[in-house]
């Protein structure tokens, strides 16, 4: 008979082997079985958003939210300076969102209307980024002040650099995604109603 506070589980003298096996059986019988159409409509969303689904599900999973906005720094868009165009796979990445709010942090000596002009309407507004050396306060109120009204673990942050990562703490963004890995190729996925 197992003693008060005992979860139940494998022994310690039980093997490791056994004991591997019983906690990962544990842990897949706690995670949710969606339903096919839950499934279906969570796919389509990442292919709205410009997500993998996995991608797309760690992030709901995490926040249990819904993403709602990005917000892309000025190196991940490419575009550094006054006068520079944003690139074409960025616009078509861009372009091809749906249902949610795409906000760009520049970063000097770029300012918020260069960024806007950058990139042709392909965001719905830009703000100044947090400085480089601003303090963990400053930063979030910089962030905070780029949402406006938006809830911060409903937003996801496309950058490139590791300081522009720790924006994502500072803010209590719903994630940090590397502007290489969002504007790569996206490879189609599909689920039958067989599975």
């Amino acid at each position: 008979m197992p003693l008060p506070g005992h979860n139940g589980g494998p022994t310690m003298e039980s093997g490791q082997s056994w004991r591997a096996h019983c906690w990962t059986k544990a842990r897949a019988d706690l995670l949710p079985h969606l339903p096919i159409e839950v499934l279906r409509g969570r796919i389509r969303r990442a292919r709205e958003l410009g997500l993998e689904y996995k991608t797309y599900a760690g992030v709901r999973a995490t926040t249990g939210h819904d993403l709602v906005a990005f917000l892309f720094s000025s190196n991940a868009l490419r575009v550094m300076r006054p006068g520079d165009a944003l690139p074409q796979d960025r616009a078509d990445r861009l372009a091809s969102l749906e249902r949610c709010a795409r906000i760009g942090l520049t970063q000097a000596p770029l300012t918020a209307p260069a960024l806007m002009a950058a990139t042709e309407g392909r965001i719905d507004d830009a703000c100044l980024a947090p400085e480089p050396f601003a303090s963990f306060a400053q930063t979030r109120q910089t962030l905070r002040d780029a949402l406006g009204k938006l809830p911060a673990d409903t937003v996801l942050l496309i950058g490139d650099t590791a300081l522009e990562q720790e924006w994502c703490a500072a803010g209590r963004l719903a994630g940090w995604l590397p502007a290489e890995r969002y504007f790569a190729p996206q490879v189609s996925v599909e689920i039958s109603s067989h599975a």
